[in-house]
């Protein structure tokens, strides 16, 4: 028999729109990718056969992506995640922004030897090339591009709002694999088109070298972000100072005597918070205090009357 006061522990709902984009833009990037490839082969275009390899790495990139969502969803009732499934998009965006990061590397090592070994260009084939890829990344980007929303909590005591922003990090990482790729085909079409009117054939590696440093920089600003959620280092969230203020405020003889704050979904938060008061004090009155706070969806609360030492 249920209970229908039994709290469920799946924080986050997912992000369906995502996903569905996420899965047009996986099988427009296959497509573009097996064509280039065959064509590469057919035409004996090594150039051809190059951007084909190097789009088959967005289109991993995009797969990892979308079978994030699918695993989050289908284990969402597994009783195993004791705080929903939420993060497995999360390390599928942390896995996406290591395999970003392998791209800028090759991007740069190749980028180098071209510029100590340069070769003959075709021109007119590679800018048709980089032009078309431009398109299909542009579309995929636009299918991609996360339209976050904004919620303003207002808190009862204060007259101020909070503008807190819910980024989906998993479409993030998938969205930042195409604009690498789309800003690679600028960079690409910029040095071609140099190296064919004014034969600055130079020009190529070197902006190769450029696009290979703004994707590193995209990269491990997504791992940075990524891994801070996996490892849970949400101490030093505004929330975290907010928690401290209502109980505070509910009197300044109660302490904290341990607190932890992690993050369960886009913008939801998880708190374990032990307390030791002199006074009579409930929990439920403990929670019911700092649930003006809705990013705090699972709240776990500790009375103490006896003192402990203060952490």
């Amino acid at each position: 028999m249920s209970d229908s006061r039994v709290h469920h522990h799946q924080f986050d709902t997912g992000n369906p729109l995502a996903q569905r984009n996420v899965l047009i833009a996986v099988i427009i990037t296959v497509v573009m990718m097996v064509i280039e490839i065959a064509g590469g082969a057919y035409f004996n275009s090594m150039a051809l056969l190059a951007d084909g390899w190097h789009m088959s790495s967005h289109a991993l990139a995009l797969g990892l992506a979308y079978g994030a969502y699918v695993a989050a969803r289908y284990l969402a009732h597994d009783q195993r995640f004791c705080f929903g499934t939420w993060k497995i998009e999360i390390l599928g965006g942390f896995t996406s922004a290591i395999l970003l990061s392998v791209v800028a590397a090759a991007m740069l090592f190749y980028s180098v030897e071209r510029l100590f070994n340069p070769v003959t260009i075709y021109y007119n084939q590679a800018i048709l090339i980089a032009v078309i890829g431009l398109g299909v990344n542009l579309v995929c980007a636009w299918l991609l591009k996360d339209n976050h929303h904004h919620s303003h909590d207002e808190h009862s005591h204060h007259s101020h709002h909070h503008h807190v922003h819910h980024h989906d990090l998993n479409q993030k990482a998938a969205y930042l694999h195409v604009l690498a790729d789309a800003a690679t085909s600028v960079l690409a079409i910029i040095a071609l088109l140099a190296g064919k009117f004014f034969h600055l054939n130079w020009l190529d590696p070197v902006l190769g070298i450029v696009g290979s440093g703004l994707v590193a920089v995209w990269a491990f600003g997504l791992i940075k972000s990524t891994s801070k959620i996996l490892l849970d280092a949400e101490m030093d969230e505004p929330v975290v100072d907010e928690v401290r203020e209502v109980i505070h405020e509910m009197s300044s003889n109660i302490q904290i005597t341990d607190l932890h704050v992690w993050k369960v979904g886009k913008g939801k938060y998880a708190c374990i918070l032990a307390l030791f008061s002199p006074i009579p004090l409930s929990a439920d009155a403990v929670r019911e205090k700092l649930s003006i706070h809705e990013e705090l969806v699972h709240i776990s609360v500790e009375i103490n009357h006896q003192h402990r030492t203060h952490i």
